[in-house]
C-alpha cells in the first residue's frame, strides 16, 4: 500500500485528496492517513493541507516498496551484523532466486579471507540469493557477471571509467570503489544456491585504514542517488542472468579489467604468491606466471596490484 500510496502522490505536480486516495486504492481516507503518517516517520517528506496531500521529497532509502515488482524479494535493515549472514539463512529456508537483503549499515561486514569490510552509513551493501543452474565449478562466472554489470551501470550512470580487478573489486584510478564476496552451497553436481555480497562506496567516507579506497561522493563531487543504482543494476543483471550470459562472460570481463598483464601480489589461505597476471581461464581462475616461468593456477584469494 505504501508503494501505491507513493505512486498517486508522484504522479501529480500538486497535492491530492484523502478522498481521492481512498477511491482510488479502496481503503478508507483513516487509513490513507495513518500510511501518510507511517511514510513521514520513515523520512518522506508529504505535506499536508486543506487540499490534501502532497509529497516534497523522498529519502534515499532503499525500501522495499521503492522496487516496482521487486517488492517482496526485497528485505531491508537499517542496520544489521551482516546482510551476507541474513541472506544464507534465507536461502537455506528456500527463498526465491533474486532475493535480495540490503543494510543501511553492517557492524559486522566481511570480505574475502574474513577481512573486516566497513560498511558506515551511505555505502550501498546487499546480498542477492541466486539459484542458476550451475556446476559448482563454474559458479565464478557468475559473480564475475555480477562485477562487469556494475561495472557497466556505473560507467553508463556517472561517465566515469570504473575497471574490474580480479577476482571482482571495482577500481576507479587504482583506488577501490566496490568489494564483492561470493558463497555458495551445492548438491552433488549442481549449484543450491550463490549468495553475492556486494559494498559499494556511495556518499560514505571511505576509512583512513583504506587510504587505497574512494566513493562515488568523492570522485564526482556530489552525492548521488542510492536506489537508483540499486534498482537498475538488478535490472540489468536479471535479466542478463535470465539470458544465461554468464556462458561467455570470461571474455567480456577481460576487456574491463586492469589486472591481466601486470604484476601482482595474491593472497590465499595457504599462501602468498607474486608473479605477472597473464590469464584467467574458464572457471575465472588467474593464471599468475611466476619468477621461475612456471604457471600457477589460483582460484580463490585476495589480488593486490604492484608497480612493474
Amino acid at each position: 500500500m505504501k508503494r501505491r500510496i507513493l505512486e498517486k502522490l508522484r504522479e501529480k505536480e500538486g497535492a491530492v485528496s484523502g478522498q481521492t486516495l481512498s477511491a482510488q486504492l479502496g481503503i478508507s481516507r483513516v487509513s490513507i492517513w495513518k500510511h501518510i503518517q507511517q511514510l513521514q516517520a520513515l523520512g518522506y517528506e508529504v505535506v499536508s493541507s486543506a487540499k490534501g496531500y502532497r509529497l516534497k521529497n523522498s529519502p534515499d532509502v532503499p525500501y522495499p516498496w521503492e522496487f516496482t515488482g521487486r517488492d517482496s524479494k526485497i528485505i531491508y535493515h537499517a542496520e544489521l551484523a551482516s546482510t551476507m549472514d541474513a541472506a544464507k539463512e534465507l536461502a537455506r529456508k528456500g527463498c526465491p532466486d533474486f532475493t535480495t537483503v540490503i543494510a543501511g549499515r553492517q557492524t559486522s561486514g566481511r570480505g574475502r579471507l574474513d577481512r573486516q569490510w566497513s560498511s558506515e552509513k551511505g555505502g550501498l551493501y546487499f546480498t542477492m540469493v541466486l539459484r542458476p543452474d550451475l556446476p559448482p565449478v563454474l559458479s565464478f562466472r557468475v559473480s564475475f557477471l555480477a562485477s562487469l554489470t556494475l561495472a557497466e551501470i556505473l560507467n553508463e550512470m556517472f561517465g566515469i571509467d570504473v575497471r574490474v580487478k580480479w577476482p571482482n573489486d571495482l577500481l576507479v584510478d587504482e583506488c577501490k570503489i566496490c568489494g564483492m564476496l561470493a558463497e555458495l552451497e551445492a548438491e552433488a553436481d549442481r549449484v543450491t544456491f550463490i549468495n553475492i555480497g556486494i559494498g559499494l562506496n556511495v556518499n560514505n567516507n571511505p576509512p583512513p585504514v583504506e587510504p587505497a579506497a574512494t566513493s562515488l561522493r568523492a570522485i564526482l563531487g556530489r552525492r548521488v542517488m542510492q536506489k537508483e543504482i540499486l534498482s537498475r543494476f538488478l535490472d540489468s543483471f536479471e535479466v542478463q542472468m535470465q539470458a544465461a550470459a554468464y556462458n561467455d562472460v570470461i571474455e567480456r570481463w577481460k576487456q574491463f579489467t586492469v589486472t591481466l598483464d601486470r604484476h601482482v601480489r595474491v593472497v590465499t589461505t595457504r599462501e602468498v604468491l607474486t608473479g605477472k597476471a597473464v590469464d584467467v581461464d574458464d572457471t575465472g581462475a588467474l593464471i599468475l606466471k611466476c619468477a621461475d616461468g612456471t604457471l600457477k593456477t589460483i582460484r580463490y584469494g585476495d589480488c593486490f596490484h604492484q608497480s612493474p
